[in-house]
């Protein structure tokens, strides 16, 4: 996905023209970039932390001659996912485990699902949207 598509998604869903949200994506991507370097940190809630960290000076080695070569040290950003993303990321592995067991399982044999059976019908079929505004507690 491309800020283009970020931009295109966002202004059909709010009603306002790809020039005006593209200047919003715009502005926030810039406020961020401002932000780590002013504060050298930036904490989303429920999306992750923006750091940076230095790195330090170290040796390595040019993969087509094998010589060996002296990287700076120098300053890098890191990113660590919040527990929403984690969440929703992890999903992914969730589904694709199901599907490798739909595949190899018979007609006759139902995936199993991870809901209680104490749980109260459809308590898991919510499912968060990924829209900033549904990024609280998923459940």
């Amino acid at each position: 996905m491309t800020k283009k598509d970020i931009v295109r998604t966002i202004s059909e869903e709010v009603g306002l023209t790809q020039q005006q949200t593209k200047e919003i994506v715009q502005k926030t991507f810039d406020a961020i970039v401002d932000c780590l370097v002013r504060d050298q940190r930036i904490e989303l809630r429920n999306f992750g932390v923006f750091e940076v960290k230095p790195r330090a000076a170290r040796k390595a080695r040019n993969p087509r001659t094998g010589q060996q070569v002296d990287v700076p040290s120098k300053h890098v950003v890191t990113f660590k996912p919040g527990k929403f993303m984690e969440a929703r990321v992890r999903e992914l592995d969730q589904c694709a485990a199901q599907k490798a067991a739909e595949a190899t399982a018979g007609d006759d044999n139902r995936p199993e699902t991870n809901v209680h059976p104490d749980a109260a019908p459809n308590a898991s079929a919510r499912r968060p949207t990924g829209r900033w505004d549904d990024l609280s507690d998923p459940q």
